[in-house]
């Protein structure tokens, strides 16, 4: 496979939700890096896995609630490091938990978390790391198995370890995600996380007190059974990884599963249930 890619450059009216919204939609896509600009976004599609039909089915392309042009260039041999250094902004949540890049200045946060942001990270995790990350501030999670499901980087489950959850399963479908996964634990020096690259599959036999699930909704609802028939007894799920319209049918579904609904967490359009069982 050649390491040309096309470079999709965005200009969002109105950029935010916008930018996040299309993250989303195109990261269903080939589409496997995202730059913040501006105006909006870049996107990044390796040329060997780009056909002219991509952005068939881009919603918000065709929503009259937004503006978007853009433009389309080939690059050779992408410096991604030099774009990630440019575009990967640390993140601060309510002071208490800074997760930053190595070449960020430390912090005087009570949790600092250093990922390796590389491919698995784009721009449209934040809001939905952001509002995990809150929930898991205000839990006591110590001695909590747990289960990070659709891990990216291992955030959220370097951030329980840290609070004291163990032990720790992180799983995602997506290999550089794996890898970067098990890089980070090990930057952050964890010893109760376990890495799987696979899908909820895996599941099957486990049991878990806290499930923190970071997808989108069509693999939530799809996955929802198997999250819930391995949920401990009075056990924790968190969700994200949707929008605001898209609550009544996560809840229909934890609701006829037998969860019960406690609290949301929203940061624009993005939103975030907590649910016991």
């Amino acid at each position: 496979m050649s390491n040309i890619y096309l470079g999709y450059h965005f200009t969002i009216e109105p950029k935010e939700p916008g930018s996040e919204i299309l993250i989303a939609e195109l990261g269903e896509k080939a589409f496997e890096t995202f730059t913040e600009t501006e105006t909006g976004i870049s996107a990044y599609v390796k040329k060997d896995l780009w056909d002219e039909n991509i952005l068939d089915d881009i919603y918000i392309l065709e929503s009259e609630e937004f503006k978007i042009e853009y433009t389309v260039e080939e690059i050779d041999q992408v410096n991604w490091n030099e774009e990630w250094e440019k575009n990967f902004e640390a993140i601060d949540v309510d002071g208490k938990c800074h997760v930053r890049a190595p070449f960020h200045e430390k912090t005087n946060a009570e949790f600092d978390i250093v990922i390796e942001p590389k491919m698995s990270f784009g721009t449209g995790h934040h809001e939905t790391t952001h509002m995990m990350i809150q929930h898991l501030l205000e839990m006591d999670v110590k001695g909590l198995k747990t289960l990070d499901m659709g891990c990216g980087t291992a955030i959220l489950a370097i951030l329980a370890e840290m609070k004291g959850a163990e032990p720790i399963d992180a799983i995602d479908i997506d290999n550089w995600c794996y890898l970067n996964s098990i890089e980070n634990a090990e930057r952050n020096n964890c010893k109760h996380i376990t890495v799987y690259e696979g899908d909820a599959a895996l599941l099957a036999g486990k049991s878990y007190d806290l499930i923190i699930a970071n997808i989108n909704r069509n693999i939530l609802l799809n996955d929802m059974q198997s999250y819930v028939d391995c949920l401990n007894k009075d056990g924790i799920i968190l969700f994200s990884g949707f929008y605001e319209e898209d609550i009544p049918f996560i809840d229909a579904s934890c609701t006829e599963k037998g969860l019960t609904y406690v609290k949301k967490f929203q940061r624009n359009n993005w939103v975030s249930l907590k649910y016991v069982n």
